[in-house]
């Protein structure tokens, strides 16, 4: 142990594992015993903590070209000083899948030993993924608007009739202004031929849209309090998750989603503090 304190690498393995984030202790464990210097991971992570560096589970961040980065920062910088009413007529649009078991979200469960195979304790699980639904969704700052389930395969022919269903209504019971805009992604469904013709034929507004960016999208933390409510409902089968969906999207408050545009623009001054790059949204 006094080896460990004493020897010169500490502050060599300390950039190391700087520079490469996913090292894992046992990597500088071997290092170490090839200069002939003993010493156990556990006592690797303790002098790595008392540094600062501890271990923990990555985030999940879209991977961003340099391309992407630019229009980001482009996005942020030529709306940093839009009004807030612009945002609060914008309608936000989105797809997701849930799952049925909600396997995406960790779960634990407190229980007393050898109970691991009790009912209560199981998280169940059904052959070939037990289903799930994709959905498409749309809110605006005075509310949540229609929740659409989408069946079969998602192509722009479905995507438009989605659009033709759902929009207008939305933007109806909202109460947009005729200047409304609707925000939606990238996807190839969202920008063919084929949709931005029927867009302009519909006389649709988009907003330019940045690649790689749902954290300038709010309706994904709608989607998380979706997800959670839903899943916290237990649903048997497909059937009850898609009405759970509906339902639970309907509840939604509307001033959950008049502070989720309220403070927009602090989104857009955390792509501009980070250059383009992922933000903590």
């Amino acid at each position: 142990m006094e080896q460990w304190r004493t020897f010169p690498g500490v502050q060599q393995l300390i950039q190391e594992v700087t520079k490469h984030p996913t090292t894992t202790s046992k990597e500088p464990q071997a290092s170490l015993a090839s200069v002939k210097v003993s010493v156990h991971d556990s006592t690797i992570r303790k002098r790595l903590g008392k540094n600062g560096l501890h271990g923990r589970v990555p985030r999940r961040k879209p991977l961003l070209s340099k391309k992407n980065i630019k229009a980001r920062l482009s996005f942020a910088r030529k709306h940093l000083d839009d009004p807030q009413d612009f945002w609060g007529n914008t309608l936000w649009t989105d797809e997701r899948n849930i799952e049925l078991f909600g396997r995406s979200v960790s779960h634990y469960v407190w229980r007393k030993s050898n109970t691991a195979f009790q009912k209560k304790n199981l998280i169940p699980t059904v052959k070939y993924g037990g289903g799930s639904v994709m959905v498409w969704g749309c809110f605006a700052a005075s509310g949540p608007g229609r929740l659409a389930v989408i069946n079969g395969t998602m192509n722009s022919a479905v995507y438009q009739k989605i659009l033709k269903e759902n929009v207008r209504p939305s933007v109806c019971d909202l109460k947009l202004k005729r200047t409304w805009v609707l925000q939606q992604d990238n996807d190839p469904k969202h920008t063919s031929k084929s949709t931005s013709e029927w867009l302009k034929k519909n006389k649709m507004r988009t907003l330019e849209w940045p690649s790689q960016s749902p954290d300038l999208n709010p309706i994904e933390m709608l989607w998380h309090d979706l997800k959670k409510v839903v899943h916290a409902r237990k649903p048997f089968n497909v059937a009850e998750l898609q009405q759970f969906c509906k339902d639970e999207w309907a509840k939604i408050p509307p001033q959950r989603c008049n502070r989720l545009i309220a403070s927009y623009g602090k989104r857009l001054i955390a792509v501009v503090a980070a250059k383009g790059g992922p933000t903590s949204y």
